[in-house]
């Protein structure tokens, strides 16, 4: 039976960790004491879950983490050091500490580890998430002990509303372009100038005009998308920022 060990000091565990050609041990101690820390722990690197939802997540709201308080977000998985260090560039997971608990040391200390050997994986995490505070956890979300792999607490939306109730979270933004297309251009401007981390979605000319036609009923580019959102065009996204900043006031 997995259990919460909120109000528990976190296990005293070393991780042989590999950073670029060197070994270094890194102890619990150096990454919890004197710290407010986000821990997220999950079955496996390059997992579907973990890959499309779990980690992603986490990495896009981490600026939002770290305004609130938050000193370090690490993801824990009992991976080897060369995995975690390639998942987390293959996932540009700038923002998130990779912790290898190659031999589960740590899981086991929480009471997380289980059992995959169905799935060929052998010992692995129980999918959770925690906020522990100067080596303390101070609050645990354990995934429901139901068949599969649920994910409906781990969440970094979870934890932000727990963390900061009411945070405001990160736009997300989206352009499709063109090279070479001066309206582009403009466009990218105007999100770069009011600080938008935008994706830049180019598309190619073989398919241009029909991916445009279907995804907004509009012939040209670019259409700039705001949190699932159709702005328009570099026009329309510069009406929309004026509005904006007219209603911010």
């Amino acid at each position: 039976m997995l259990q919460h060990r909120e109000g528990q000091r976190v296990p005293q565990v070393t991780f042989p960790v590999r950073i670029g050609n060197d070994w270094k041990q890194v102890s619990t101690s150096e990454l919890f004491d004197g710290k407010r820390v986000v821990v997220f722990s999950l079955p496996g690197a390059f997992t579907p879950t973990c890959s499309s939802t779990h980690l992603p997540r986490y990495n896009e709201l981490a600026s939002t983490f770290f305004a609130h308080g938050i000193d370090a977000i690490l993801c824990v998985s009992v991976n080897d050091t060369f995995v975690m260090n390639e998942w987390a560039k293959d996932q540009e997971a700038e923002n998130i500490v990779m912790i290898p608990d190659g031999n589960g040391e740590f899981t086991a200390g929480m009471g997380m580890l289980v059992d995959k050997a169905d799935l060929g994986f052998g010992k692995r995490s129980w999918r959770y998430s925690m906020l522990v505070e100067d080596g303390v956890v101070s609050k645990m979300f354990i995934e429901p002990q139901e068949p599969g792999d649920p994910f409906k607490v781990s969440d970094a939306d979870t934890m932000l509303a727990h963390v900061a109730p009411g945070a405001r979270k990160p736009d997300q933004v989206a352009i499709l372009s063109r090279p070479g297309c001066p309206s582009c251009a403009k466009a990218k401007g105007i999100l770069q100038a009011e600080g938008f981390n935008y994706v830049d979605i180019p598309l190619p000319v073989s398919i241009r005009s029909r991916a445009v036609g279907a995804i907004t009923s509009r012939g040209t580019v670019p259409q700039v998308f705001v949190n699932g959102d159709l702005i328009g065009g570099a026009e329309d996204l510069e009406a929309w920022v004026a509005e904006r900043k007219r209603q911010a006031a």
